[in-house]
């Protein structure tokens, strides 16, 4: 056996551990993955010192950012639920599109909010909707949730002005306004498909615990004197407002501009989200007449949750991390390149393979972009922006155990590793191969 199979093989199996080890023999998510990862490390050929070292700098890599969105995210969340914003907006969207159609309103929602946000940026702003909806309605949160990820994902994965598709972008020398264009026509039906109507069919074969302690903090009552709906919309908007004028300010002001400067900071996640929180303790705290005592009350109360899991996304990182270090990433470019597939399929499959071994998109995208580039760009005839969007499909395909995104998408939703790998790891999945289908479509027309 080569060198690289054996490295694919004791990924597979580090896989399966964890999935045996949480599902089966009910072990802590954080204490399989921590011991896995280490265990996979050392099999892989790395020093043991090393392997603990490349899983602490992927616990910390990931908390750096992900900590402290979730942290201010879910204080945002948490403002929002008890003063009644978000029972406004879910009272709005229901009366709007009717209870039957929410649904397709969350993954319009999701999919205009995550175009300048990070996936995990989104995911906290707009989860208090979706609790307060299920609970206002008695719809599944299954029904709800995906359609909400669904969105997030796909613009997450193949639109710019997010990090990996930008660089995968520059990489295949490609037009980003086209680039985005082509992201819409292709993205919109995509999360359509792994939304809303897998939502539909999967949800009443998913049953989730009645109690859940996330939902608890961040769905929304019914108060007497709730905010008005712009007001409320416009407190949650605020980051995504600010990170478009960020991505604007890159693409027209001088990079010595002090303009640019101000947007770029204020723009950058954490502080747009430390901004947005600030100002809701007035927008929405005001109308409720909430004391300082109250909102600092508010903000201990919905921290304590989260705990858990940000160690289990920590450590998803970390385990990401190792794999990365030994080597199973390069192993799989590797066996990419012999395929000698058209450059949009090639893409597509280098990309899905990084991701299924490492559980990062964003991993997948750019290594995918800087391994097939030099390909494509010696291939006539082929589509730049079209590649991009490929090779952001394939990234997002078969999230698993090794994805920080999974333990998320498990841990707020209160879901088992089966019920995750039923709902969240198949819509992923849909994601993945439709967005190549709709790619290959959209081809013959350009």
């Amino acid at each position: 056996m080569t060198a690289d199979a054996r490295l694919l093989l004791y990924a597979l199996l580090a896989v399966i551990a964890l999935v045996v080890l949480i599902a089966r023999l009910k072990l802590h998510p954080f204490i399989a993955l921590v011991s896995v990862s280490l265990a996979m490390g050392v099999a892989a050929g790395m020093p043991p010192v090393a392997a603990v070292k490349a899983f602490q700098d992927g616990v910390g890599n990931v908390l750096g950012f992900i900590a402290i969105v979730v942290g201010l995210g879910t204080m945002l969340g948490k403002m929002m639920a008890e003063s009644g914003a978000a029972t406004r907006i879910a009272t709005t969207l229901i009366d709007l599109f009717g209870e039957r159609r929410v649904h397709w309103a969350i993954m319009i929602v999701a999919f205009i909010v995550g175009i300048p946000v990070f996936f995990q940026v989104g995911f906290v702003l707009l989860i208090p909707l979706v609790f307060t909806i299920a609970r206002r309605t008695g719809m599944s949160l299954v029904k709800i949730g995906i359609p909400l990820v669904a969105g997030l994902s796909v613009v997450h994965g193949m639109l710019p002005p997010h990090p990996a598709a930008m660089l995968a972008v520059a990489a295949y020398k490609a037009d980003v306004g086209r680039t985005i264009l082509y992201g819409l026509l292709v993205g919109l039906p995509t999360a359509a498909l792994a939304g809303p109507i897998f939502a539909t069919w999967i949800s009443p074969r998913i049953v989730l615990p009645a109690e859940n302690p996330i939902a608890k903090q961040l769905e929304g009552e019914s108060v007497a004197q709730m905010p008005g709906f712009g007001i409320s919309l416009f407190t949650v908007l605020i980051p995504v407002i600010l990170i478009v004028l960020a991505s604007a300010a890159d693409m027209t002001l001088d990079p010595a501009s002090s303009v640019r400067a101000a947007l770029h900071f204020v723009g950058h996640p954490i502080v747009a989200l430390l901004l947005a929180l600030l100002f809701s303790f007035w927008s929405l705290g005001r109308p409720r007449h909430f004391t300082r005592e109250q909102v600092m009350k508010f903000c201990n109360d919905c921290l304590a949750p989260t705990a858990t899991i940000l160690l289990v996304i920590g450590a998803g990182g970390g385990f990401n991390q190792v794999l990365v270090q030994s080597g199973v990433g390069g192993a799989i470019a590797k066996m990419a390149i012999g395929s000698h597939a058209s450059p949009l399929i090639l893409a597509w499959i280098v990309a899905a393979l990084i991701r299924v071994a490492t559980g990062s998109s964003t991993v997948a995208m750019t290594a995918a972009a800087g391994i097939v580039a030099p390909i494509a760009l010696a291939t006539p005839g082929t589509n730049a922006e079209l590649l991009v969007l490929a090779t952001g499909a394939g990234a997002l395909v078969l999230s698993h155990v090794n994805d920080a995104g999974f333990w998320l998408i498990k841990e707020f939703f209160n879901m088992t590793v089966p019920q995750t790998l039923k709902t969240w790891t198949v819509a992923e999945t849909i994601i993945g191969v439709a967005g190549l289908g709709f790619t290959l479509l959209l081809s013959l027309a350009v």
